[in-house]
């Protein structure tokens, strides 16, 4: 009788102890150097996106943060890297879309997205830009269509490997058109850049802030933005729709995630702080000059926003009867 008199005391007691840790945990977070796991190579840009807001981050959280790049295997091999660390907040994963479409991916439950890494928020989005190299021999989208069309598998393409963003895009460009383009996919976000300024591949899906330079100087040729809206740093590049390929939208983005088991309350922090970081006036300059498009969601509008892309275009991986091997 005694004995059970007592439990809900114990009980109690356990919640108050319990709760009195989590606020510690929030408290004390952070309490030491801050690692950002960028699952792209240097250069690229959601590694460039994240440097760019790492002073504002410092700031904001008052200890240094600094970045880890571990780029390859369609951003898996970071987010292997980010699920064994510990669930402190202390390590970040800068995870982008692919991380998100590798969750499509038969053998790739590792890393699930809102299971083994937790979705804080998404920090920014921005529209693909095809681009070719100016000795393919069209001015526009139109007539680069048209050169697919007459000479299959003649041009290639540039993607990021099976199940990656620029993979899909240049899929659902191909349906939607009725054309033939040749896959030429590489291991990591970025590293088809130099080949195709040299020439060696036709074409690729890159971010605006990527080419912008390159567009502007002749070195490569931009034939239409994959998305509603023009972007202000290459506001002469006309959207798919005004091109003439209507419906064909996609938009990289990129966001935080922490390892399963870390406390909402840090969770919380973290997403506070980095929306702090990302609406100061200097940070959205800086936005704007890039291109992008900042966000701020709650962890779960965020995971919401993700699963929606996972459904959108796990459909074109189905349509475009994409193999895994």
């Amino acid at each position: 009788m005694n004995a059970f008199r007592l439990a809900p005391r114990k009980f109690a007691l356990m919640l108050v102890m319990s709760l009195t840790g989590l606020m510690a945990h929030a408290q004390s977070f952070p309490s030491k150097t801050i690692r950002i796991i960028e699952p792209a190579g240097p250069g690229s840009a959601v590694d460039t996106a994240v440097r760019d807001i790492l002073p504002a981050l410092t700031e904001a959280f008052g200890q240094s943060v600094f970045i880890e790049n571990k780029p390859g295997g369609n951003s898996m091999i970071g987010a292997r890297e980010a699920i064994r660390a510990p669930a402190d907040g202390h390590t970040i994963f800068h995870g982008n879309i692919n991380n998100a479409l590798n969750d499509l991916l038969p053998g790739s439950n590792c890393c699930r997205l809102g299971e083994a890494l937790l979705p804080v928020t998404r920090i920014f989005s921005t529209p693909l830009v095809l681009v070719i190299n100016p000795t393919v021999p069209a001015k526009n989208l139109k007539e680069f269509l048209a050169l697919a069309k007459s000479q299959p598998d003649a041009l290639t393409y540039a993607s990021g490997g099976t199940g990656s963003i620029t993979q899909l895009l240049g899929e659902m460009v191909k349906i939607t058109a009725g054309v033939n383009i040749k896959e030429v996919p590489y291991k990591a976000i970025g590293a088809e850049l130099p080949d195709l300024l040299a020439g060696h591949v036709n074409a690729a899906y890159l971010a605006p802030v990527v080419v912008a330079q390159h567009i502007k100087s002749g070195k490569l040729r931009a034939l239409g933005v994959a998305q509603g809206k023009r972007v202000s740093i290459i506001a002469e590049v006309p959207t798919f729709a005004e091109a003439g390929l209507s419906q064909v939208e996609a938009t990289g983005w990129n966001g935080v995630f922490v390892p399963a088991g870390t406390p909402v309350s840090v969770i919380n922090k973290i997403h506070a702080e980095i929306t702090k970081g990302l609406s100061t006036p200097a940070a959205k300059a800086r936005g704007n000059d890039m291109g992008y498009e900042y966000g701020s969601e709650s962890p779960e509008e965020f995971g919401n926003f993700i699963k929606a892309e996972i459904k959108k275009w796990g459909a074109v991986m189905k349509d475009a009867k994409i193999k895994f091997e």
